[in-house]
Order: C-alpha cells, then structure tokens, then sequence
C-alpha cells in the first residue's frame, strides 16, 4: 500500500467524524496553547524588562533601608552622611539622595496626589530622565532650600491642562512651591509610572518633613561591572554601620543595595520557574488529550473492523494498517498543534497589547525554538498514545475483521 493512499484513508477517517475530531483534539490544542501563550508572555516580559534596564537605567545601583517597601516609612538606617560618604568612592559616578515627601499637591482648583521626591539633579541623570521646558534642580536651588519643584508630564498636565506652567505657584503640603521646570513624558518603566511624580530639592524636603534620615539612594556606577561598584557601596555601609558580615548575609544588613543589572537575573529565576509552569500545564493537557485520542483510536479500531479485515484479505500488510492509524493519531494530534500555536499567539499578541497601555511598550515575542517544541510534543504525543490502538488494529485476523458484525 503507498504511501499516499495510507495519507488519504487517514484523512478521510478524521473528516469523516468532524466534531468527534475536533473534542479529541481539545486536549492538544490546550496543552500545545498553554505552551507558546506562556512562552510567548514570558519572553515578552523579558524583553520588556531587559528594554528598560538597557535604556532607562543603565549602571544604576539603588541602596535603601530595610522595610523600603513601605513608602513613606520614616526608617534610621540611612544618614546623609551615609550619602556623603557613598559620594567619595571612585566606583561611584553619581549619587542623588532622596526623601519622600508624602503631601498632596494643589494648584486654584485642582489636587492630586503623586509621588514627591526631595532630590538633587543627579537624579534625572540616574534615571536618563530628560527636560522638556524649563530647567532642572540645581546647587542654589539645594544649598538654599528653595521652594521650587520640577513636575512629571503628566503631573503637569493634571494640575494645568496645556498652560505653561513655568513660573505658577502650586501647594505642596502647606507650604508654597514655584514651578520651574517640565519632564518629557516617558510613560512607564519598570512597572513604576515615571510621569506623575514631582521633584524638590531634597534640603527643602528635609526642612518641611523633618525627616533626619534618607529614604533611598540613587547612583550611578563609573564602570561597566555594576557589581564592582555594589561590592564597594556594600563594604563601605558595613563599615559605617558597624554591621560584621564576613558571611555576606544580607538579612544581617540594615539595607539594601540593588544594581539594575540584576534585574535580569530576577527575570532568569521568574524564568524557571514559569518553565517548570508550563511544563505542569502542558503535560497534563497531553496526557489528556492523549487519552482521549486513544480512546477514540480504539473506538475508531472498532467501528472499522470490517474494513480492516477487507482490506487485509485485498493484500493489506500488518504494517500498511499500522502505519494508517499511526498517522491518522499523528494528524488529530499535529492539527491540534496547528490550531493550538494560532490560538496561543494570538492569546499572547493580544495580552501584550493590553499590557502596553498600562506599563509602556511590551514587544511581542515568539519562540521560534518553543513552537517547535510545541509541535514535537503534538507529533510525540500522537505516536505514543496511538501506537496501541494502531496495534490491535494491525493484529486483527482477516476472516474474524470480515465476519465482525458489531
């Protein structure tokens, strides 16, 4: 029997049951789509942070206290002498210190409320932040303690619609702040939305929350080995704060000093185990869809009996029997592998594009290497689970298939 008759009965016995076809395959297309859906979030994510490390913030390093997490906690273990300090070291290119200051902000009839951050300009050089009117925090501007404020796009445009708003007066807290300044609009990055905060001089800052300690630090380092300068920024802060780590056990520091290049390794680790995820999911839906394609293999084996004894007795090999109901469980199996890549990506392009217009651009990204996979697994599938029935029905006696009468 050739090979093209053997593709032709096994296209005509899938088509000829439609919508038992499509049930059986259910299971691959779930587990084949879990696959390139999960795959093709989890690269696009990756992407996305590794775009915002790369182009946000290259080389920076942030150091905060233990308990940051809470914004606007008022925490002692890190001085401004701390940032004097870190200012010193040659590792070290900038290093902007930073105070919150948690106050509403109001401007005739308009209140919002962002983030504010008491800072210096190094600042918008850590985080390549750039001006889009007006000018920038400067050293008379913290040496003085001047009542100034540089706003976020979007916190601009809130408080004043399209007016200018260089040279207004706005409300922060109780005291008076004059507007000197713009942003660009960045949107977002790293999940944090860098167009509605507002920056004062830090001095300022300092003066109307009497806070006596840091909030965080920013920094820059000098070199292309970020952890370089995390070693020094670390061992210089063990020292200051009398903190005996030989072990380098973090949980005995009283803060925390994080490089952006670390970043990825958090992605590589969110990796692993969303691998291992989809590894559950997918071989469970296999495993499912498996028996079910079995199962209607089996049923198939039967209703066929009689055709299968007649084309034995016709000169039908045992291999020719074989080899049809191998691929008509590789075709069940690999349409739903079609069926299930299409419905995955398009799961994922579409997840991508929502998540766009909440965190920036998120690049859509499919795994050439992962849709392979995806089909290997399909085709393996078919093969392992349709070899038993392909089986029975190749072992069938010519004269009993003939005299079946089920």
């Amino acid at each position: 029997m050739q090979l093209k008759d053997t593709l032709q009965a096994a296209y005509t016995a899938v088509t000829a049951h439609r919508m038992r076809s499509i049930l059986t395959m259910l299971g691959i297309i779930i587990g084949v789509g879990s696959v390139v859906l999960m795959v093709s979030v989890g690269r696009s994510f990756e992407r996305y942070v590794l775009d915002q490390v790369e182009s946000f913030s290259s080389h920076l390093i942030e150091v905060y206290p233990t308990g940051f997490e809470k914004f606007g906690r008022t925490l002692d273990s890190m001085s401004f002498a701390d940032y004097e300090a870190v200012e010193t070291l040659n590792t070290v290119e900038s290093v902007a210190p930073v105070i919150f200051v948690t106050e509403k902000i109001t401007y005739e009839t308009e209140e919002i409320s962002p983030f504010i951050f008491g800072t210096t300009s190094n600042f918008f050089y850590n985080y390549s932040l750039k001006l889009e009117r007006g000018r920038l925090l400067n050293e008379s501007d913290i040496k003085g303690a001047r009542s100034v404020v540089v706003l976020g796009y979007q916190a601009a445009v809130d408080l004043f619609g399209q007016n200018d708003p260089i040279g207004e007066r706005i409300r922060i807290g109780k005291r008076f702040y004059t507007v000197v300044g713009v942003m660009e609009t960045v949107g977002s990055a790293l999940l944090q939305d860098l167009d509605t905060p507002a920056y004062v001089p830090f001095t300022t800052a300092k003066a109307q929350t009497g806070q006596k300690h840091l909030s965080y630090m920013t920094m820059k380092a000098t070199t292309e080995d970020d952890e370089l300068a995390l070693a020094d920024i670390t061992a210089l802060l063990r020292q200051r704060h009398s903190i005996d780590n030989p072990d380098n056990d973090y949980d005995k520091d009283d803060f925390r000093a994080r490089s952006a290049s670390q970043a990825t390794e958090i992605v590589g680790t969110v990796g692993l185990g969303l691998t291992a995820f989809i590894g559950l999911i997918a071989g469970i839906s296999l495993i499912v869809g498996g028996i079910g394609i079995m199962n209607i293999m089996l049923v198939s084996v039967t209703e066929r009996t009689r055709e299968i004894g007649l084309r034995k007795a016709l000169g039908a090999t045992r291999q020719d029997i074989l080899r049809q109901f191998l691929i008509e469980a590789v075709a069940l199996t690999m349409l739903g592998g079609a069926v299930g890549i299409i419905g995955g990506a398009a799961l994922g392009a579409l997840l991508a594009a929502i998540a766009s217009k909440f965190v920036g651009h998120v690049p859509f990204t499919l795994s050439i290497p992962a849709l392979i996979a995806a089909m290997s697994m399909a085709m393996a599938t078919g093969l392992i689970f349709g070899i038993f029935p392909a089986r029975k029905a190749a072992d069938l006696s010519p004269m009993e298939a003939i005299r079946w009468e089920g």
